[in-house]
C-alpha cells in the first residue's frame, strides 16, 4: 500500500513539473504604444514651430512612380526646385510614395528616399511622406510612365493601392511589409516631420471599401511606433465615419480645405476642439477663392501648418483646374495650383512677395 501511494505521489509530481515546464500558449500582444497623448502632440508642435510649404512632385515627374523609380529619379530637378521653395521661406514638403516602386527595388527605393531627405535638409526643409492614396487613376504599372494629356489636371497621377487591392488577395501582406519596412528604416529620422498614412481614404467612389486598409495602416504603424507623428487628413466632412476614426487615431490633426476664408475658418474651429496641433496638408485653389492672400495669413496667425498644393508647373498639369480641361494645352487664364514656372519665375510675383513676408524670408 505504501509503495502504491509513493508511486502515485511520484507520478503527480512528475505531471506537475511537466505542466509547469510546458511551453505556454502564445498570447496576443498589442502594440507597445499607440496614439500619442495630448502632451506629446503639443510638444511636437512646440519643437517644430510653424510649418509652411507645398505638396511636392518634381516638375519632370507625372506621378509618384516617375518620381521614385531609379530610371527617372531626378536629383538635379529636386535640388533646384527645393532651392526655390527654400528661397521663399518654406520649410516643409509633402511627398507621395508608392508601394510598387518599393516592391520593384526595395533597397534602391529606400536609398532614393534617403537621397531626397539629404537634398531637402540641405535646403532647411523637412518632409511629410504619404503612403497610400485614393485619388485619380485606379491602375498603374512599373516602368515608363505615360505622357501628360494636354490640359488635363493630374492626367497621370495614380492611386495606391487602387483597384488592385480588391482584385489581388495577396496584396495586403505586401502592403504591410512595405509600410513596416519603410517606417522601421526611417522611424527616428529627424528629417521627417510627419507620416501621412493615407491620402483621402474613400475618395474615387471607394467609400467604406477603404476602411479596412485605413485601419490596418494605423495598426502596422503602431507596431513600429516611429518617433514622428502619424496622421491621416480629414478631407470631406460628409464622411463622418472616416473622420471620426481619423481624428481619434491621429497623433496630430491634419486636414484638406480648398474653400474660401469663411469655410476654411469653420473647419479650423471644428478641429481645434481636439486640442492637438493642426496642419493643413492641402489648400490653395485660385478658382475656388482659396488663395495665399486670404488663407495663409489665417493659418500663420493660428500657428496651423500651411502646405499648399503644388510648387512648380510640370508634368502633373495641376495648373489646370479639376473638371476644366483645355484640350489645346494652352495656359489657363487663371492657374489652379502651383507657385513657379519651370524656369523658376513666379506665376504671380505679388503672391511670392506675400509668402516671403509671412515666412520672414529675405
Amino acid at each position: 500500500m505504501k509503495k502504491q501511494i509513493y508511486l502515485i505521489l511520484m507520478a503527480s509530481s512528475l505531471l506537475l513539473a511537466a505542466c509547469q515546464n510546458a511551453p505556454k500558449k502564445a498570447e496576443k500582444t498589442e502594440p507597445v504604444s499607440t496614439r500619442w497623448n495630448e502632451t506629446q502632440a503639443q510638444q511636437w508642435g512646440i519643437e517644430n514651430g510653424w510649418l509652411r510649404g507645398s505638396n511636392f512632385n518634381p516638375s519632370t515627374a507625372i506621378n509618384q512612380l516617375e518620381t521614385w523609380q531609379a530610371e527617372s529619379f531626378d536629383t538635379a530637378t529636386i535640388n533646384r526646385e527645393l532651392g526655390w521653395a527654400a528661397a521663399i521661406g518654406m520649410n516643409v514638403m509633402r511627398v507621395y510614395l508608392h508601394h510598387l516602386a518599393w516592391e520593384v527595388d526595395k533597397n534602391g527605393f529606400k536609398d532614393r528616399m534617403n537621397t531626397f531627405l539629404d537634398i531637402a535638409v540641405k535646403h532647411g526643409i523637412k518632409v511629410v511622406f504619404v503612403f497610400f492614396d485614393d485619388c485619380w487613376n485606379a491602375t498603374y504599372a512599373a516602368g515608363k510612365q505615360p505622357d501628360p494629356k494636354p490640359g488635363i489636371h493630374n492626367s497621370g497621377w495614380v492611386r495606391d493601392p487602387g483597384d488592385l487591392l480588391f482584385k489581388d488577395s495577396t496584396l495586403m501582406p505586401v502592403l504591410e511589409t512595405y509600410v513596416k519596412d519603410v517606417l522601421l528604416t526611417f522611424k527616428d529620422d529627424k528629417r521627417i516631420v510627419i507620416w501621412d498614412l493615407y491620402n483621402e481614404p474613400g475618395n474615387s467612389g471607394y467609400g467604406n471599401k477603404s476602411m479596412p486598409l485605413l485601419k490596418k495602416v494605423f495598426e502596422w504603424a503602431w507596431e513600429i511606433r516611429p518617433s514622428q507623428p502619424l496622421s491621416v487628413g480629414v478631407w470631406n466632412f460628409k464622411l463622418s465615419e472616416f473622420n471620426k476614426f481619423q481624428v481619434e487615431n491621429s497623433d496630430i490633426i491634419t486636414y484638406h480645405n480648398y474653400e474660401g476664408p469663411e469655410k476654411h475658418q469653420a473647419a479650423i474651429d471644428t478641429l481645434k476642439k481636439y486640442n492637438r496641433p493642426l496642419v493643413c496638408t492641402e489648400y490653395m485653389a485660385r478658382r475656388n477663392n482659396s488663395l495665399f492672400t486670404n488663407i495663409m495669413p489665417i493659418l500663420k496667425e493660428s500657428n496651423i501648418g500651411a502646405i499648399n498644393w503644388g510648387l512648380v508647373d510640370g508634368k502633373s498639369n495641376t495648373k489646370y483646374a479639376w473638371g476644366e480641361p483645355i484640350a489645346s494645352g494652352d495656359e489657363p487664364p487663371l492657374w489652379f495650383h502651383e507657385i513657379f514656372r519651370k524656369d523658376g519665375t513666379p506665376y504671380k510675383q505679388e503672391e511670392v512677395d506675400l509668402i516671403k513676408k509671412l515666412t520672414g524670408a529675405k
